[in-house]
């Protein structure tokens, strides 16, 4: 049986977005194939899911960060393919989504890691956090991670060994000293705690989605085991216009961390630190682009005592 057949969408191998592909492309390797090996072959291995898992194609591609995602039929279900590129941060998306098991995350179908291919539950992509107010939309993403904060086996990498080489280049020239110096004293006061389980580390307000089964679930986790006050800070960098200016920015900052670490049962104090190293840590990998590392800059201070 053909999955890509004449005449119909799409008529032969889906079509991928060329400037994303470019943009792939300029990826170096991170344990696995660069961005531009990848990106030569990721037409093929999106066929080859298809045929191994007997898929439908029924729309258009979308695409992440670095992954492309596919609405399909499978025995005239609906259903999402995802391929995404091979590196450290998605190396054990298929382990948190098995472990899950579709308690507050989008159910796993099937996988198959050599593909970096993922067979998911539809959701409404139509429907975010984004069009909630977003301090209701930091309880809900908070009581998401309280049940996503699961026991994390030993098949999922460590926070803490992940971050340490970054805490390194805190010397960058782009990271103010006093920034360094505080993000490296979190870092050697932190990482040696042992509260392990499994973090997203990326649940901002566009990666919930409503659901059927469920109103709101989680998608594209990059999962680490480590303490779960690491998890806040995409909640307070995204839809940052809402955050206001001078003292309202402060309090803004910390009304959504408050809300979100309540809802997610951590203790507002480790979630204010633990947001803190995570930021100094934006204000470095955010070096290439200076209109987002003046915004991790301002919630750092807004963080600070």
């Amino acid at each position: 049986m053909s999955h890509v057949q004449p005449g119909r969408y799409p008529p032969a191998a889906p079509y991928v977005p060329e400037g994303w592909l470019v943009r792939m492309s300029r990826r170096p390797a991170e344990g696995g194939p660069s961005g531009a090996e990848w990106a030569l072959r990721v037409r093929r291995l999106i066929v080859e899911c298809l045929d191994q898992w007997d898929l439908m194609v029924t729309g258009p591609a979308s695409t992440g960060w670095t992954a492309v995602v596919l609405p399909v039929t499978r025995n005239g279900r609906p259903a999402v393919l995802k391929v995404g590129w091979p590196h450290v941060e998605s190396a054990a998306e298929h382990t948190a989504l098995q472990l899950w098991g579709g308690r507050g995350a989008a159910r796993l179908l099937a996988a198959d890691p050599g593909r970096g291919a993922l067979l998911l539950e539809s959701l409404d992509a139509g429907r975010t956090l984004a069009g909630l107010d977003a301090f209701t939309a930091c309880d809900i993403a908070g009581d998401l991670l309280r049940r996503l904060h699961v026991p994390a086996p030993p098949t999922i990498p460590s926070l803490a060994d992940y971050l340490r080489p970054h805490l390194d280049r805190l010397d960058d020239p782009s990271v103010p000293r006093r920034f360094a110096a505080r993000t490296r004293a979190l870092g050697d006061e932190l990482l040696d705690e042992r509260d392990h389980v499994v973090l997203h580390t990326d649940l901002h307000y566009e990666n919930v989605l409503a659901g059927s089964r469920e109103p709101w679930l989680a998608i594209d986790p990059k999962p680490f085991a480590g303490h779960p006050g690491f998890e806040f800070q995409p909640l307070l960098r995204n839809r940052v216009a809402e955050l206001g200016t001078g003292a309202g920015l402060r309090w803004s900052v910390r009304h959504r961390l408050e809300r979100a670490a309540e809802a997610a049962v951590v203790d507002r104090e480790e979630a204010r630190l633990w947001t803190l190293l995570h930021t100094g840590l934006q204000i470095l990998w955010a070096r290439d682009d200076p209109d987002q590392a003046s915004v991790h800059v301002a919630l750092f201070k807004a963080l600070e005592d």
